[in-house]
C-alpha cells in the first residue's frame, strides 16, 4: 500500500490552494485526497467547532489536511475488512441525533438548516459516521479480548460513595504523540502556550490524535466513578477551567480540561453506576487501542511528503 504526495505548488496559501480547480494532493492505495477534499474538511469541522476561523490559514490548512488523511486511512482500512459500508440505520440515526444536539439544535430540521450555512448536507455527515462506525466495529473485532477491566474495584469504589452525593466533571482532552518520556514536557509546554493564545478548543484541533480533536476534544460529562484511580486523584483538585499535567496512555500522552463541575445528589444505584463505569473504561481502552492500531497502519504506508 502506498501513499503518493503529489506536489502542487509548495508555498501557496491556503485561500489560493482551495481556489484551484481540482488537484490531487496525496493518493492512498484506491483513496485519493484533492484540495476540494481539504477544502470539505474545513467546512465539515467549522460546523463542529466554528472557533476554528480564529486560526491561521496555515493551521486551518493543516488540521483540515491532518482530519481527511486519517478518514481515508480509516476508510482504506474498513473497505478491506467489510463487504458492504452499511451500518444499522437507527444507530446512524441516533449519531446524528448526539450530533446535533450537542451543538444545541432541537431537530434534524434545524441541523439541515446549520449545515447549509457551511454548504454542507445530512448524508456529508453521514458518510463520515459510517467510517467511524466501521472503524470502531475493526477495532472492536481485533481488541475486545485484550480489554482489561477491575470490576471489584470498580464495586468497591462505588459502595464506598455517599449513598446521596456523586460528582460529574465536564471534561475536554488532548492526546499528543510522544517518542519518549523526556518530549512531554516540551510539547507540554507548547500546548499550553497554543492554549493561551488559541483556547483549548483549538488547541485540540492543531495537537490532538484522538477522535475528540474534531469537537475540539469534547468528551462529555464523566462521573467521577468512571475514571481510573489515577487520573481521578489528579483531576479532583482542579478548579473549573484549569487543566491537567499530562499523564502517560497508550500511544501517547493526555491532558484533561475540568470544565464543569456538578455535584449531584441522589441515591446511587450500584448496578446502573457499575454499568457506566465498565462502558466508560470499556470505552476508553477501544480509543487507546484505535490510536495504536491506526499507527500500525500509518507506518505500514509508504508515506512521501
Amino acid at each position: 500500500m502506498k501513499i503518493i504526495l503529489y506536489i502542487v505548488i509548495i508555498f501557496l496559501n491556503f485561500n489560493n490552494l482551495l481556489a484551484l480547480e481540482s488537484k490531487i494532493i496525496y493518493k492512498i492505495d484506491n483513496e485519493i485526497i484533492t484540495n476540494i477534499d481539504i477544502k470539505n474538511e474545513f467546512k465539515y469541522l467549522s460546523a463542529l467547532n466554528n472557533q476554528l476561523k480564529n486560526l491561521t490559514q496555515e493551521q486551518i490548512f493543516n488540521i483540515s489536511k491532518e482530519s481527511i488523511i486519517r478518514e481515508k486511512i480509516k476508510k482504506n482500512e474498513v473497505l478491506k475488512r467489510f463487504k458492504k459500508f452499511e451500518i444499522d440505520k437507527k444507530y446512524l440515526d441516533k449519531i446524528v441525533n448526539n450530533i446535533y444536539l450537542s451543538l444545541e439544535l432541537n431537530t434534524e430540521e434545524e441541523f439541515q438548516f446549520y449545515l447549509k450555512k457551511f454548504d454542507l448536507e445530512i448524508k456529508d455527515i453521514e458518510e463520515k459516521i459510517k467510517i467511524d462506525a466501521l472503524w470502531n466495529e475493526l477495532i472492536i473485532a481485533k481488541y475486545n479480548s485484550k480489554i482489561n477491566i477491575n470490576i471489584e474495584e470498580l464495586k468497591n469504589e462505588i459502595q464506598d460513595s455517599k449513598l446521596d452525593e456523586t460528582k460529574n466533571y465536564l471534561l475536554s482532552e488532548i492526546v499528543f504523540e510522544i517518542d519518549s518520556k523526556e518530549e512531554i514536557n516540551q510539547k507540554f509546554n507548547t500546548i499550553k502556550k497554543s492554549i493561551k493564545e488559541v483556547g483549548f478548543k483549538n488547541t485540540s484541533s492543531l495537537y490532538s490524535i484522538a477522535d475528540s480533536a474534531k469537537v475540539g476534544g469534547d468528551i462529555g460529562w464523566v462521573n467521577e466513578k468512571s475514571l481510573n484511580k489515577v487520573i481521578r486523584k489528579k483531576i479532583s483538585s482542579l478548579a473549573e477551567g484549569e487543566i491537567s499535567n499530562p499523564f502517560i496512555v497508550p500511544g501517547g500522552a493526555l491532558i484533561l480540561i475540568m470544565n464543569k463541575i456538578e455535584i449531584e445528589k441522589k441515591k446511587i444505584n450500584p448496578e446502573l453506576e457499575l454499568k457506566k463505569a465498565m462502558e466508560y473504561q470499556r470505552s476508553k481502552q477501544l480509543g487507546q487501542y484505535s490510536k495504536i492500531y491506526y499507527n500500525k497502519v500509518k507506518k505500514n504506508l509508504d508515506f512521501n511528503e
